[in-house]
């Protein structure tokens, strides 16, 4: 049984509100999504069942208002949310983070009022998948040089272009595209089932297996006028959407590191060798003393982040620290944990190798690890290093 690492008591922190949502989603995990996991990362299958269920339970745009058929909860429990999703696998919180924060958060910020009320509910309620296009073949990091256009057809815009490693791809109903139009980046709400609109999914992955990673492809499709986020232009918008993604990762790759953790430190005491447990070697112990430390400072970092969101005080540079720093704690942990497992670490029966192979993507995806050092470096100089 899963036991998390509070070792400075973090939990005397949190609400009651808090503390009933991090158990109740733990206990969801446990039984709805870990049983079935190491399989279908194995077999690189996304099991679809699981998404109705978030949807029942609130876990979908947890952070919008209720009036749109969401939860209304402050940034902590949305964190906490995506930490526990994310202690069952990177997987399951991408998927719910794309439909919260890259979906159904850009409909909510930049969309109409009949955007909001067509949209947010179904998608809240698991009834419709949404993906997020950002990322083009030739254009990750730098995606003010997209290509990827929409012109104006007089009742319609004509959308062409594509975009790569897309989460929820290739099961979305809609997409929410960044495409330049007059020059300008602009976002519409595509629906997938529009002619000369494909979906490929891209498979052999290593990472994040567990997960639907497709790509866009744009061929003259014809969007409705009434298709465009009319709130929104320039680049501002889709970054904006990538700090709320990038929120919730950061508390995510703690959940990652807290199952790496937990798994080390059981299987160490357990594990006899030269006559005793290997957890009571200095070897082991030093390990697992940094990376109970590590974790411990990445909690108390990221709950200073979610208070400041709440309060409306945060910057994107402080979510970069945060992404940047508990990603790269989490995939050291993960690497750190499976070589304490020995032999056994390579084996399906753990989670270590699992969680390492998906914070491989993490360490890349919403911003690679160098273009986050790259935005706190810029808020402390006051220089930009990216051209």
């Amino acid at each position: 049984m899963f036991k998390e690492l509070d070792f400075m008591n973090l939990d005397s922190l949190l609400t009651p509100e808090e503390l009933q949502i991090k158990e109740s989603v733990r206990k969801f995990v446990t039984k709805e999504y870990m049983p079935t996991v190491s399989e279908n990362f194995e077999k690189g299958h996304f099991d679809k069942s699981i998404i109705p269920k978030l949807g029942a339970m609130g876990l979908l745009g947890a952070n919008l208002p209720e009036e749109y058929g969401c939860a209304n909860l402050n940034n902590i429990s949305y964190g906490i949310i995506n930490q526990e999703l994310e202690r069952g696998d990177s997987g399951l919180r991408s998927f719910a983070s794309v439909q919260s924060a890259l979906v159904m958060y850009p409909i909510y910020a930049f969309g109409s009022e009949e955007q909001k009320k067509k949209w947010l509910p179904q998608l809240a309620a698991g009834e419709k998948i949404g993906c997020f296009g950002l990322t083009e073949p030739d254009h990750g990091s730098d995606p003010q040089s997209m290509i990827t256009n929409a012109k104006d057809g007089g009742d319609h815009y004509i959308l062409n272009g594509a975009k790569m490693w897309i989460t929820n791809g290739s099961m979305s109903d809609i997409a929410i595209v960044w495409a330049k139009l007059d020059g300008d980046i602009r976002g519409f709400i595509v629906e997938t089932n529009l002619e000369g609109f494909t979906q490929p999914l891209i498979k052999d992955k290593y990472s994040l297996r567990a997960s639907i990673t497709s790509e866009l492809v744009f061929d003259n499709v014809k969007i409705p006028k009434d298709a465009i986020l009319p709130n929104i232009k320039g680049i501002k918008g889709p970054l904006s959407c990538l700090t709320q993604a990038r929120y919730g990762i950061a508390w995510g790759a703690i959940g990652a590191a807290q199952a790496c953790f937990d798994e080390a430190l059981e299987y160490t005491k357990e594990r006899t060798q030269f006559g005793k447990p290997i957890a009571g070697f200095q070897l082991t112990q030093q390990k697992l003393a940094v990376i109970a430390t590590e974790i411990t400072k990445a909690q108390f970092m990221t709950y200073q982040l979610g208070k400041l969101k709440d309060a409306k005080k945060y910057t994107p540079s402080q979510v970069s620290m945060c992404k940047r720093n508990n990603v790269d704690m989490a995939l050291q942990t993960a690497r750190t944990t499976r070589g304490m497992l020995g032999a056994n670490g390579i084996s399906s029966e753990y989670q270590s190798m699992r969680h390492m192979c998906n914070l491989e993507s993490v360490y890349t995806y919403e911003g690679t690890h160098e273009i986050h050092t790259l935005i706190v470096g810029m808020e402390l100089t006051g220089l930009a290093a990216f051209k």
